[in-house]
């Protein structure tokens, strides 16, 4: 029935009260969210597919001059992505269409730089059509990544681009059905084919695209659709600042609506905001967004999953976790096993709800509407609220009898606001209130990992916030223990060290490559290797009888004699000893390019080399580099130079080979960094041997 018409009729016979609002609800505080925005936080965890014609190229970024003949997948099956994200508890996907080397997964009209023009299927394919497919058959909503910046396009820089680029948005939102999200990297300008120009050209993200009337081009074609935009006007989702899979503790759904955004404040949203731009956690099940074969040993462990999934929807964010689709077009096997054990790991988490049913009171009740028993019915658009003003309030649960848990769940009804800004959760030990945290903010959904805890009561408190709390959910749970895997190094005088993260764990390791058990060694104190060697280690409990995953290294030549040359600063040294945790920057008044220098202390085949950034800060980035190597010091041969693509958003290790050549001294020279300054910082140098 038509509500408005019902509230019409009421109102004529003189009755109070309105039919689709409880009386007396509170009314909604502070920027709230549109209805695009509530379906897209709901959906909490989709994923990324990453695939385009640098999978065949091993590269990050292609330049877009690779020929479109390179791009034959051998089994591409859209069904099998989409059957590995439904499997793996993820509501939609996200296809790269398009990425910086401009190469198109449809026969765009527009280009010759597409799959119309590769082997696959003759030029006759359509990826984004298959996924849309899929998508379709599977219940999966589809969203589409176009880059804004393309090295393949000669008119990229000039006006004319604008409207190629919104030629093609038009074919993806017109042609495929329902788009959930359009995703636009921020990555724009800079040195590119340019259909022949192989130049570098500059433009301003702010003012190049027209964001006005390109997002008002994408809400008339799609307009259920949500933006996500690392540049230029302001759109309806946030980047978080970071692609290592979390959003800030404390992190508001909210920013103003222009003016710039710190990194800080896309960590942890503005308090005070004009506008609801909440934040998309997005990162890779490996170290790179691309497929890279030397990384099927390198997808995150279950405890690195769950810790993303604990700090991205579990602090108030969604979760946009890629895949990288191989060379076959398939998502690897070693993705996929790590995807189901995560879904099977968060499914027993949160599999009984402690709070189902209990009885619940509340310090203060604005009435019977909005009572403590509306936080645990399960049903998200009931809530317990307070009467106007009051803003501080507890709600306690009763278990009934000594209950363990280490999980407590909070969700606030944010159709009117967000409004939590610290809370405390309390229980009742032996007669006694024990804190077990204290926190901050909630949001849509707030996950804490509480110690693992027997009581018989547990009380949440608000101790502030920006107006009377309204919370929609609250829930309990005792999740199983997951032990993490143990860190392995290895010292610059070739002393392997490996540190279990519970300090009651037994670890055993193996030096063979095999796989280690509880019949392998035991390791109690660091020992000492020469040359490659590649160690595999878990950590075990004897209590719960369980081990963690297995971490691997594979460590190469020994940094026993190697020196740094030319450099005065005895800090230096951490550039080569071993831990990726310590770091050198060169002085402030340094300049670029600048030269690092090793002496390897002997010859070496080296067919290689591997740079850490410095882990602890964002500056020092090398972002362009050129790898040299010598037998005196005194004739150099440049073996390696370019980019390390993503770096700065993916401040991992960055792995560079090379046709084997022999040499005494290898040199790292910094020509860019990612900051546009001269900082230059390491935490790692390392060569790959032949």
């Amino acid at each position: 029935m038509n509500h408005r018409f019902v509230s019409a009729i009421l109102l004529v016979l003189g009755v109070a009260g309105t039919v689709c609002a409880q009386p007396n609800a509170p009314k909604p505080f502070g920027p709230v969210p549109n209805e695009n925005q509530m379906r897209w936080q709901e959906m909490e965890y989709y994923a990324f597919l990453h695939f385009s014609i640098n999978t065949f190229t091993d590269q990050e970024w292609g330049d877009g001059a690779d020929n479109p003949t390179i791009f034959n997948p051998t089994q591409l099956d859209c069904y099998q992505w989409v059957r590995v994200c439904k499997e793996a508890g993820m509501k939609g996907i996200i296809l790269t269409a398009k990425h910086h080397s401009g190469f198109c997964l449809w026969p765009s009209r527009y280009t010759e730089y597409s799959v119309k023009n590769s082997p696959w299927k003759n030029g006759k394919g359509d990826i984004v059509g298959d996924l849309a497919k899929a998508c379709k058959e599977y219940g999966l909503k589809l969203g589409l990544y176009l880059s804004p910046w393309d090295r393949n396009y000669a008119d990229y820089g000039r006006p004319e681009y604008i409207t190629y680029f919104r030629n093609q948005l038009r074919e993806l939102l017109t042609n495929y059905g329902d788009v959930f999200e359009i995703w636009f990297d921020g990555a724009n300008g800079g040195s590119g084919y340019y259909g022949g120009a192989r130049e570098t050209r500059k433009i301003d993200a702010k003012t190049y695209y027209d964001w006005k009337n390109t997002y008002k081009l994408i809400r008339e074609l799609q307009p259920k659709i949500v933006i996500w935009n690392d540049g230029g006007d302001r759109a309806d989702l946030r980047w978080v600042g970071t692609e290592e899979g979390y959003v800030g503790e404390t992190n508001w759904s909210l920013l103003n609506a222009t003016g710039n955004v710190p990194e800080a404040m896309l960590r942890h949203g503005v308090e005070n905001g004009d506008s609801w731009v909440p934040g998309e956690v997005n990162t890779s099940i490996r170290p790179g967004w691309f497929y890279h074969a030397n990384e099927d040993s390198r997808v995150k462990s279950l405890p690195q999953l769950l810790n993303i999934y604990y700090s991205s929807f579990g602090r108030n964010g969604t979760l946009l976790l890629n895949y990288p689709i191989d060379r076959r077009g398939l998502i690897h096997e070693t993705d996929e096993k790590a995807a189901l054990t995560l879904d099977k790991a968060v499914k027993e988490a949160f599999a009984v709800n402690l709070a189902g049913k209990k009885k619940v009171t509340a310090s203060n009740v604005r009435g019977a509407a909005f009572g403590a028993d509306k936080a645990l019915d399960g049903d998200k658009n009931t809530y317990w609220t307070t009467n106007d003003q009051v803003k501080t309030a507890s709600l306690t649960i009763d278990f009934g009898k000594p209950t363990t848990f280490n999980r407590f769940l909070a969700q606030e009804y944010i159709r009117l606001g967000q409004r939590v800004k610290a809370f405390t959760v309390e229980a009742l030990v032996n007669g006694g209130w024990r804190e077990l945290a204290r926190q901050t903010t909630i949001g849509y959904k707030r996950i804490l990992i509480l110690p693992t805890t027997t009581a018989t009561q547990l009380r949440f408190t608000i101790i502030d916030a920006k107006s009377n709390p309204v919370i929609s959910n609250v829930a309990i749970y005792n999740a199983p223990q997951v032990l993490m895997a143990p860190v392995v190094t290895r010292t610059k005088e070739g002393e392997i060290q490996i540190k279990a993260t519970d300090k009651e764990s037994v670890i055993y390791y193996t030096v063979d490559g095999s796989t280690p058990a509880r019949n392998s060694k035991t390791y109690t104190t660091p020992f000492r290797t020469d040359g490659k060697v590649s160690i595999k280690a878990i950590a075990y409990d004897p209590n719960s009888g369980k081990s963690s995953s297995v971490v691997a290294e594979i460590f190469d030549v020994v940094h026993r004699n190697w020196k740094l040359v030319g450099v005065a600063d005895e800090k230096a040294n951490k550039v080569i000893d071993g831990d990726p945790e310590s770091a050198w920057y060169q002085p402030k008044d340094g300049q670029l390019p600048a030269d690092l220098i090793v002496d390897l202390g002997k010859q070496e085949n080296v067919a290689g080399f591997k740079y850490l950034p410095g882990q602890g800060r964002s500056s020092g980035i090398i972002s362009h580099y050129e790898f040299a190597v010598s037998s005196d010091n005194q004739q150099w041969s440049i073996v390696s130079g370019g980019e390390f693509s993503n770096i700065k958003n993916n401040p991992l290790w960055q792995t560079k080979t090379f046709k084997p050549v022999n040499a005494r001294y290898i040199r790292l020279r910094a020509t860019h960094n990612t900051q546009n300054t001269t900082a230059v910082g390491y935490a790692e140098l390392d060569i790959i041997s032949q």
